[in-house]
């Protein structure tokens, strides 16, 4: 099967992502190609930052009419939302970066890959941040290297692309009198694909916890709405020694996010 792209080229993606596909040599057509159990990143959501690359895995069943070999078949799956499937294989998708499929019967193969995700140059918008189709470019290549047949197969699954969130915490004093007061402060945010940094998730309820020193679960103390610029802030009594942290879960568009511990010792 001719698939796959190198991450590498998959970051100059944008514009040529399936761009054989408007060649002149081809119109589209039924290619005989079908595509089914479409499952993305195992069906988890995809959480992208600022800055680090993604590569969600995809695997996939490609089936192909009588008359044509596995080496002469390509179904390359790729995302796309507020556009049709044809539109979404040549601008603003999601696109392939490797695959390998094998073959398990006759005129069948099973197929698993990565897709690439650059947020830098793939995700432009926090609008983004949304449920995806899936879909893939379909084509028959002939013996002279030209494709015979194409065609977009729309809709074969959804994968949900969200934005990373962070969660800081401080408390003080430190040391701190048992039964004074601990005032607690932290921060939300949230990845930004337009300013490409982690900005202030304002509005955000997240819970106060703590873990007791010598045990290991976290319990919840309170829970605190975030300001408008993400910033948290909250008192209480100092009882014992143990870690105080800040977290919340996730939401359609946003992944969860947790502090890690911050230690007070209480005297």
């Amino acid at each position: 099967m001719r698939t796959g792209r190198t991450g590498t080229v998959a970051v100059l993606a944008g514009a040529l992502a399936l761009a054989a596909f408007t060649a002149p040599a081809a119109e589209a057509a039924d290619t005989g190609i079908t595509v089914s159990k479409m499952v993305v990143n195992s069906g988890r959501p995809v959480v992208v930052g600022t800055t680090e690359e993604k590569l969600p895995s995809v695997s996939f069943h490609v089936t192909w009419s009588a008359g044509h070999s596995l080496s002469d078949v390509e179904a390359s799956p790729y995302l796309y939302h507020d556009t049709t499937a044809s539109k979404g294989a040549d601008h603003g998708g999601i696109y392939l970066s490797s695959m390998t499929c094998y073959e398990d019967g006759s005129r069948a193969a099973d197929c698993k890959g990565e897709l690439y995700i650059e947020p830098r140059y793939t995700l432009d918008s926090n609008n983004d941040a949304t449920t995806w189709k899936v879909g893939a470019a379909a084509r028959i290549w002939g013996s002279d290297g030209q494709p015979r047949s194409q065609e977009y197969l729309p809709a074969l699954g959804t994968a949900q692309v969200k934005r990373a969130a962070r969660a800081s915490v401080n408390a003080s004093p430190e040391p701190v009198a048992k039964g004074k007061t601990l005032t607690v402060t932290g921060r939300l945010t949230r990845a930004d694909w337009v300013k490409h940094s982690y900005t202030g998730y304002g509005g955000k309820a997240a819970k106060l916890q703590f873990r007791k020193a010598g045990t290991s679960t976290y319990s919840t103390v309170k829970i605190v709405r975030a300001s408008s610029t993400g910033s948290l802030k909250t008192t209480v009594k100092a009882s014992a020694d143990g870690y105080w942290r800040w977290t919340f879960g996730e939401t359609s568009t946003t992944g969860g996010a947790t502090a890690a511990g911050d230690y007070v010792d209480v005297k």
